[in-house]
């Protein structure tokens, strides 16, 4: 059936035609996108229009106009209809009547309405008092009734919107950025709100807002087709939901992406951060504008009165560098620049800024991409250098990249880019998109650079690090190729080039190795070592670690784990400098321990002493109070089976984590009869304080003796513990590091984090007679990676068959 078609069954039919016609053409999968839109806008203008023309005979001095989206001809399946009766002030009891004869219906059907009855001076006046009324107002278009009343009443909205600019403007500004620091910017969120996040559609209206005021304009290149597609995204997810939401949440995106016939939920996603990212700029750009010639706006008067009405002043224009002068608060071209000449002068006009904190002027910025010459394979050292200089300029590198990057320069600088650039990290960790990771990384990177002595290869491989991300497999391996290449096309030696490709393939070895391994097992060092292989890689590596980390998500990096790092670095460096690390003999007992033990003997229970761990000021910060890094849990039990699941499934219900932990039989003094084992934990609070050491012993002696029923207790918890709808857990993973160490099995973990997992694994682990050693654990978001150093009953590490039997029996059980 046509539109015209449907236009006709909607007025012969009333209410019921309209809606079997909407929901024909909201049915039809041949028509989506604008052409769907403005069919529907169509087709509700001739039922309302049918429906005023019912109630108004014989009224005079009435219209009913659309704003906001529905004035701009632009509906989405489940959008507010906006609409406003307006009046001239006559019989109002009659304009009354009307508006019921309008508004019922509507209601009848189940769509939203947004509406109000007012006369033009009355629009005028509550526009005046609101800006968001303004704003609709703005968009203002006539559906039946006085033209001339609506003609009238958009006529004066407008030229009140000019007149008023130097004073709203501002406060648009202010809304703009209140409902950014709410919302997130819509370019990184894993579940974006595409209308209110920063460069969602809120601020799309709002640069046609500033155009109209004609103040400012917009950069216009993309942004129609960057709004067309987030509101295309819209009406898909008011489609597959059946609910009027512009939050696009996970268990959606799928469904999104097959509406709109992309390839899977991370396709859509770069899509829609495409999308925001060309509004965010258009944005920022056109604000700087406003503020300019607002500023100008208000000198002008000035410099006139103290010029006597003389020519206007010259404007000045202040050198940064060869062929980039700055001018107006902005980083422009000198007259004398020949862009097409110069290849190095994109990153030469882009690091004088960011050392500047200074904007890239978006003339100079396009000039620059339309002529500017592709620099030689390999660069001179010129672009090298000025690379170095842009990444090294700390935070303002940000908005110097995003506006290079705006008009394709990134990518024609480095091909490469573009598989990373706006990809989305599935990984509540992580709160950037890949491209940006690799720029946060880089500004983290700068904050370290006076610790290493390359400074350049630090910050480069900060830039480069994850760059293998958007390649199939491991992303450090995929990423060591392109880096090799990058870094010899950019013109590094082949020594630098080596050192570059190491830190990109082993850029996570010092956290994964820190957290997750026994650092007192020479083998471990000692495989850190080989990897690394000198001393200033293992410098750069450290810096890199550590930028990543605090470039990733406040999850990724704290005291504890930086505590871990520099042990696992000053252990690595002493193997380096030649020193072998001599086998690790057992250590004696202390005298506290020695104390936990015989009173564990005497009471035939466990015995526990809490210690705070705190890390002690640094050279570069010297005052302050130590930072807590979790406390010291000693606990003394009796020998007995079952010990390690059970202290870990009572340290569950108190909901402490656990980031380390080591088991051992303690050798008594002489006349000391009896085994005791001695677990060294290292714990933290998940929420508020720690429990009291008193209540923790009387549930380990419930739970040792049977009467606390722990599974139940945890499963209970677990019961309850909040899941996000829609969202699948990858499975477990289960696996044997070889060679990881000489004295045990090491066994890896990758699963869900929930209550009492420890308790489930060290359970299994019991269950297949193995003990465990010592534990290693690490979570980030919702994942869990933990590593078991395990030894058969005698005390040996498991043999190789073994040792994949108890992997594979440990995930069958995680799975279940």
């Amino acid at each position: 059936m046509t539109s015209t078609e449907m236009r006709t069954e909607a007025e012969d039919s009333g209410p019921s035609g309209y809606a079997a016609a909407r929901l024909r053409l909201l049915q039809e999968g041949a028509q989506s996108g604008p052409p769907r839109r403005a069919a529907l806008a169509e087709l509700t203008d001739e039922w309302l229009t049918g429906l005023f023309g019912a109630g108004a005979e014989g009224l005079r001095g009435v219209s009913l106009v659309a704003v906001g989206g529905y004035g701009r001809g632009e509906l989405s399946p489940r959008s507010d209809l906006d609409l406003l009766l307006l009046h001239d002030g006559g019989d109002s009891g009659a304009v009354a009547a009307l508006a019921d004869r309008v508004w019922y219906p509507i209601w009848d059907l189940g769509l939203a309405l947004d509406h109000s009855v007012r006369t033009p001076g009355e629009a005028r006046k509550t526009a005046g008092d609101d800006l968001k009324v303004q704003l609709g107002l703005l968009d203002a278009r006539h559906i039946a009734g006085d033209l001339g009343l609506t003609a009238g009443l958009r006529t004066a909205v407008l030229a009140d919107w000019r007149n008023q600019a130097p004073k709203r403007l501002p406060e648009l500004q202010e809304l703009c950025a209140e409902r950014a620091e709410r919302q997130g910017e819509l370019q990184y969120l894993l579940e974006p709100d595409l209308k209110e996040a920063r460069g969602g559609l809120r601020d799309a209206t709002a640069l046609r807002a500033v155009a109209a005021s004609w103040l400012a304009d917009a950069p216009r290149e993309g942004l129609a087709d960057a709004r067309r597609r987030l509101l295309d995204v819209r009406d898909a997810l008011h489609l597959t939901t059946g609910r009027a939401t512009d939050r696009l949440a996970l268990q959606e995106q799928d469904q999104v992406a097959a509406e709109l016939g992309l390839l899977d939920a991370d396709t859509l996603l770069r899509q829609v951060y495409e999308a925001a990212r060309v509004v965010s700029y258009a944005s920022d750009v056109t604000w700087r504008e406003v503020g300019r010639v607002l500023k100008s706006r208000a000198v002008r008067p000035r410099l006139r009165a103290m010029l006597g009405g003389g020519p206007k002043p010259a404007v000045e224009r202040s050198p940064l560098a060869e062929g980039v002068v700055e001018m107006d608060g902005e980083v422009v071209l000198a007259r004398a620049a020949r862009p097409e000449r110069d290849p190095a002068l994109p990153l030469r006009a882009a690091a004088a800024a960011a050392q500047a904190g200074l904007p890239l002027s978006l003339h100079a910025v396009r000039r620059m991409a339309a002529v500017a010459r592709p620099l030689p394979t390999p660069w001179p050292a010129e672009a090298r250098e000025q690379l170095v200089t842009l990444l090294g300029s700390g935070r303002p590198t940000i908005e110097v990249w995003e506006a290079l990057e705006a008009e394709g320069l990134i990518t024609r600088l480095l091909p490469d880019w573009e598989r990373v650039r706006c990809r989305p990290q599935r990984n509540a960790v992580h709160i950037w998109t890949v491209d940006r990771h690799l720029i946060e990384t880089a500004v983290r990177a700068s904050e370290l650079a006076r610790r290493v002595g390359r400074p350049d290869l630090l910050l480069v491989s900060a830039l480069l690090h994850d760059i293998g991300k958007g390649w199939p497999g491991d992303h450090s391996v995929a990423g060591e190729i392109i880096a090799r290449d990058v870094a010899a096309r950019i013109g590094f030696d082949r020594a630098d080039v080596a050192v570059l490709s190491t830190l990109v393939r082993h850029h996570l070895l010092l956290i994964d190795t820190a957290t997750r391994r026994d650092l007192e097992d020479p083998a471990t060092v000692r495989s850190v070592a080989e990897a690394v292989g000198s001393q200033g890689t293992l410098e750069l590596l450290h810096a890199l670690t550590e930028a990543d980390a605090l470039a990733t998500g406040p999850a990724a990096w704290s005291s504890w784990r930086g505590s871990l790092v520099a042990d696992l670095v000053k252990r690595v460096a002493a193997v380096l400098a030649g020193d072998v690390p001599e086998e690790p003999e057992a250590a004696a007992p202390t005298a506290e321990q020695e104390r936990l033990a015989i009173e564990a003997l005497r009471t035939g229970g466990p015995v526990l002493a809490l210690r705070a761990q705190t890390e002690p000021p640094t050279e570069e910060e010297p005052t302050g109070d130590p930072e807590p890094l979790g406390v010291e849990l000693l606990i003394a039990v009796p020998d007995q089976p079952g010990v390690l699941p059970t202290v870990a499934g009572v340290l569950a219900m108190h909901r402490l984590t656990v980031r380390t932990a080591e088991l051992r039989a303690l050798d008594l003094p002489d006349g000391v009869e009896g085994s005791v084992l001695l677990l060294n934990w290292r714990v933290a609070a998940e929420y508020g304080s720690l429990p009291q050491a008193a209540r923790l012993r009387a549930d380990l002696v419930r739970a040792l003796d049977g009467s606390l029923d722990i599974a139940a207790r945890l499963a209970e918890r677990d019961a309850a513990y909040p899941r996000r709808r829609g969202t699948i857990a990858p499975p477990p993973r289960v696996t044997v590091a070889s060679a990881a160490s000489r004295h045990a099995t090491v066994i890896e973990v990758r699963a869900h984090d929930a209550p009492g997992l420890l308790h489930r694994i060290g359970r299994a682990l019991e269950d297949a007679s193995v003990r465990v050693r010592s534990m290693h654990v690490s979570t980030l978001g919702a994942n869990a990676v933990d590593a078991f150093y395990v030894t058969g009953p005698k005390g040996v590490p498991l043999p190789a068959e073994e040792a994949v039997s108890v992997a594979r029996g440990l995930e069958e059980m995680l799975r279940g």
